[in-house]
């Protein structure tokens, strides 16, 4: 479980980082858009970070996604889907 969990992170991080630098951010300037600490989205984008709900719609909205195109790509990165927890 531990494993799936690890997993889901990174994908959620790589999600973020693949797609604000997509639309042209940097951390610092994600950060201010997101109004998340640039630190704090560091770590979620090293896989470091389980965010929750409402730190997840204020990074789609920043990424400029509603939280289910958001999440989308999040599966993307993760063969077959979302693990079980």
């Amino acid at each position: 479980m531990e494993n799936n969990t690890n997993k889901i992170l990174i994908a959620f991080g790589q999600a973020v980082r693949k797609r604000r630098l997509e639309i042209g951010l940097t951390q610092e300037s994600f950060s201010n858009k997101s109004q998340l600490h640039r630190t704090y989205i560091g770590g979620i984008e090293r896989g470091q970070r389980n965010i929750a709900v409402l730190n997840l719609i204020r990074i789609a909205q920043a990424l400029e996604l509603t939280p289910e195109e958001f999440l989308e790509r999040v599966s993307e990165n993760l063969p077959g889907g979302f693990p079980k927890l």
